[in-house]
């Protein structure tokens, strides 16, 4: 069935149940009203799947889950919006975050494989949704814990009422970000930090460098007040630029073929008019280099290099998310979650797989392509890829091939396979970055911080909002 407009902009508190609170929209001349009920619904995931007692977000949904620490930094910075937004008292917002707080300050730390939840710290990747301990054998993730203390911090800029609850929250914050011991992923005493750590087998080799979504990483290590790491850590990072550089002229930019590489970071820090020592080089900064990026990636899909049913200049968005199966079918290989791009970029992979947040997340970068796009999927796919929570997680419409299983979503033989869960991790961008788009929301609180601020001073950012 394909839903009308009417029916999309009724509101997700219905769908939901009405456990929201009536919409007060805020002035935003530059959406469609379309965007609003994509705001409300994704806002909605966070709002309603979250465990209260312990402020745990689901990594996904409705298939059962653990929790993901990188969705619940998203939803710790959603809570805000949805107070502005007049979809939830601010009263409600404070005291969950309160909640969350208080769990991540005293949830056990500790260099054992099971009954804790971090070390150092830092936080495994995953968690019980429950118990909130270390989840099977996932790593402690430093850029999973990066998602959360930017959540965090956002948290403690954003609460700055003089009432108790709000005072705790701002001292939690920073005794959560400062506890964290960013030295401890550096190799040897090096410079550049590692992805993880497993207390079966130590730290992971690889290390965060080139250009991905770990950018954040190395700008709070930088900044922290206790462990902060050596400022030459950033040349580590930018090192391996000169390999990673695509396209000509004005289209020239740094290249990670999934679109979430070039979002995770600029949903907390505004880049616009700020350079380091390779964007002064470059003669642009890291937002237009995002600009560029998703036109690179609309490109790619309208050029449709593999033939893939259903890519075109308005339909597109390649990036991590759910898929079909892990299966080839005839000379087609189809893979299950995975991070998918433009195949002549740095990790680029693409199947026919098509990610909603790909494009959505990317809205301030690029709106004239990025609206279209929504509305275009919503046009064409209706309610097959949009229901409670907005946009379900990906789909692929070349996938119709209904005699192979697929444990991750469901087969129509003439429309192609369609996920059935959301994201956390995938949701977040969606909002958040309407929520800069709109009024610069998450941006406007985070240029207050002073750790991010000296992060991006020792990494040699200039210019812009920080000489203010």
């Amino acid at each position: 069935m394909i839903i009308d407009r009417r029916t999309l902009m009724k509101g997700s508190a219905l769908l939901a149940g009405g456990s929201l609170a009536g919409c007060a929209t805020l002035s935003a001349p530059r959406l469609p009203a379309i965007y609003d009920d994509i705001e409300q619904r994704t806002f909605a995931f966070f709002w309603e799947t979250v465990n209260r007692t312990n402020g745990l977000v689901p990594d996904r949904w409705p298939t059962p889950s653990f929790a993901s620490i990188a969705a619940v930094g998203f939803a710790l910075t959603a809570y805000p919006y949805g107070v502005e937004r007049g979809w939830i008292a601010r009263s409600a917002a404070r005291d969950l975050t309160l909640t969350t707080l208080r769990f991540f300050w005293s949830a056990p730390q500790g260099p054992e494989a099971t009954g804790v939840a971090g070390h150092k710290g830092f936080f495994y990747h995953f968690l019980d949704l429950q118990t909130g301990k270390r989840f099977r054998r996932t790593e402690l993730s430093s850029v999973d814990t990066t998602l959360l203390l930017l959540g965090i911090l956002f948290a403690g800029r954003y609460f700055d009422g003089s009432d108790p609850a709000e005072r705790e929250i701002r001292t939690l914050a920073q005794q959560i970000y400062a506890r964290a011991d960013w030295n401890f992923f550096r190799q040897d005493g090096r410079a550049a930090i590692s992805m993880g750590w497993h207390p079966e087998s130590g730290l992971i080799a690889r290390n965060w460098d080139g250009y991905n979504e770990g950018m954040a990483v190395y700008l709070l290590a930088l900044g922290a007040p206790v462990h902060a790491v050596p400022p030459e850590s950033w040349g580590e990072w930018t090192r391996p630029y000169p390999k990673v550089w695509r396209g000509e002229g004005r289209a020239r930019h740094l290249a990670f073929a999934p679109l979430f590489g070039h979002q995770y970071s600029h949903v907390w820090v505004d880049f616009r008019g700020i350079q380091d020592a390779p964007m002064r080089e470059a003669g642009i900064d890291y937002f237009e280099n995002s600009r560029r990026a998703t036109f690179a990636a609309r490109d790619y899909c309208a050029a449709n290099p593999m033939g893939w049913d259903g890519y075109s200049s308005e339909i597109w968005g390649l990036t991590a998310c759910d898929g079909p199966a892990g299966i080839k079918v005839g000379s087609r290989e189809f893979f299950s979650y995975s991070a998918r791009g433009p195949i002549d970029q740095p990790d680029g992979r693409d199947d026919g797989t098509l990610a909603p947040t790909a494009a959505l997340g990317s809205l301030p970068f690029a709106p004239e392509i990025v609206v279209p796009c929504a509305e275009a999927m919503l046009r064409r796919h209706g309610s097959r890829i949009y229901a409670r929570y907005g946009f379900l997680d990906a789909f692929n419409p070349t996938f119709r091939f209904a005699d192979v299983p697929s444990r991750s979503g469901t087969v129509d033989p003439v429309h192609g396979w369609v996920g059935r869960d959301y994201l956390g991790i995938d949701q977040g961008p969606i909002l958040l970055q309407a929520a800069n788009h709109r009024q610069e929301f998450v941006w406007r609180v985070m240029r207050g911080e002073p750790a991010l601020r000296r992060g991006l001073r020792l990494a040699g950012f200039r210019g812009g909002w920080l000489e203010a």
